[in-house]
């Protein structure tokens, strides 16, 4: 089976774009997607294949996430959200959560994360508000991944006007040191000030002289011209 799925997601590449994205997810020397390897492949087209294989055997998903073409493991992850969504037994979805969390230094680039982490850990924890949360503890790993999927996973809450989650891990992230994690904290604060300024402007009034200047540009996007040039003026 994997061997059919990956020649349907070859034969829908187009080489032209392989060196484009290899520029755009930084795959050159010292950059945080090294050698990473594309058969330039969008990901609209990649879901449609993924959707198709969302029943396969565990086993066959996770070869496709431990392959070395970033659109295999995509494929893999966006599998898996498909699974995690049509999947009604909760058992069932909590053994798809926990493969998730066990695989994801292998989400190596920030659309892995971004397409797999809110549809499938951040779902689960906001339907089952008792289960051991495992964001601090990824927040914690010294995987840069794995930070960011702790961070990104509370979309999903959020949406739901759930924010003490991402609160929790903005402010542990506001020493951190990678632009990666400065702009998807960013991106979560924004996030929240769409649902509930109030919470955003409280948490900008109390760290914007402190947060990373990146994190606090992507959380005051949204924000009026006054209010973004007053609090970069803090800076």
């Amino acid at each position: 089976m994997i061997q059919k799925w990956q020649e349907e997601l070859r034969s829908v590449a187009n080489p032209d774009n392989a060196k484009i994205f290899m520029s755009f997810f930084k795959t050159g020397k010292g950059e945080y997607g090294e050698g990473d390897k594309f058969i330039g492949l969008s990901v609209p087209e990649n879901r449609k294949i993924a959707k198709r294989y969302f029943n396969a055997d565990l086993s066959i998903i996770d070869q496709m996430l431990k392959s070395e073409i970033h659109e295999f493991r995509l494929s893999g992850f966006l599998a898996l959200v498909e699974r995690f969504k049509k999947c009604k037994d909760s058992d069932e979805q909590k053994s798809i959560v926990e493969f998730y969390v066990t695989r994801g230094t292998f989400a190596n680039n920030w659309d892995l994360v971004d397409l797999s982490a809110p549809y499938i850990l951040g779902a689960y924890l906001l339907a089952n508000p008792s289960y051991p949360t495992p964001l601090y503890d990824l927040s914690s790993s010294s995987n840069l991944w794995l930070q960011r999927i702790a961070i990104v996973s509370t979309l999903t809450l959020i949406r739901h006007r759930k924010f003490n989650d991402t609160i929790l891990l903005a402010e542990k992230y506001l020493s951190h040191s990678h632009p990666l994690i400065h702009k998807a904290t960013g991106w979560m604060l924004r996030e929240i000030g769409k649902k509930d300024i109030d919470t955003l402007l409280s948490f900008l009034n109390k760290y914007a002289t402190t947060m990373p200047r990146v994190t606090l540009r992507y959380a005051i996007e949204k924000l009026t011209q006054e209010q973004r040039k007053e609090f970069m003026q803090r800076k």
